[in-house]
C-alpha cells in the first residue's frame, strides 16, 4: 500500500525533471538572483533570471542539490516562468502555494502552466511540501531583492 502511495508522489513528470532538469546552466550577469536553503535536509536552490527590455523573463538558470522533489519542482518552475512579467510570476507563485495547501481551484488554474500540477501529490506528504516550495522561496527572494534595489517595492 505504501509503495503505491510513493508511486503517486514520484510521477513520471517529476522523475523526468529530476533526470533531465531544464534550464540548469548558470546565467552570467543575471538581473535577478535568488538562493534558498532548507537547513533541516540540506536542499539548496540557486536561481538566476535575465529580463528583457519589457521586464519579462527571457533567461532562467537554476542549480540545486537535494531531493528529487526539490530539483524537479525547480525545473518545472523555470519552464513556467519563462516569458512572464514579474507581476505574472507573483500570481503564479501564489497559485502554486494555494495548490500546495489543497486548493483545487488553484490546481485547475495551473494546468495551463505545464508540469506544475504534478506537484499536487506532494501534499500527501507534509514533510516534503517544503521541498517543493524551496524553488519558490529562491524566486520570491530574488524578485523582492531586485524590486528593492530598483525602487519598485
Amino acid at each position: 500500500m505504501e509503495l503505491n502511495r510513493l508511486d503517486g508522489l514520484y510521477r513520471d513528470a517529476i522523475l523526468d525533471h529530476r533526470r533531465s532538469p531544464r534550464n540548469h546552466e548558470p546565467l552570467s550577469a543575471p538581473d535577478i538572483a535568488g538562493d534558498a536553503i532548507n537547513p533541516f535536509c540540506g536542499d539548496e536552490i540557486h536561481l538566476q533570471l535575465r529580463l528583457d527590455d519589457e521586464q519579462r523573463i527571457s533567461g532562467v538558470g537554476l542549480q540545486g542539490e537535494g531531493c528529487s522533489i526539490n530539483l524537479a519542482a525547480g525545473s518545472m518552475l523555470t519552464e513556467a516562468i519563462r516569458g512572464k512579467a514579474l507581476d505574472e510570476v507573483d500570481s503564479l507563485v501564489q497559485l502554486i502555494r494555494r495548490m500546495m495547501r489543497g486548493d483545487d481551484e488553484a490546481e485547475a488554474m495551473l494546468h495551463a502552466e505545464g508540469d506544475l500540477t504534478n506537484l499536487a501529490g506532494v501534499r500527501d506528504y507534509p514533510v516534503r511540501i517544503k521541498c517543493a516550495l524551496l524553488p519558490l522561496s529562491a524566486l520570491t527572494q530574488g524578485i523582492e531583492s531586485y524590486k528593492s534595489s530598483t525602487g519598485q517595492l
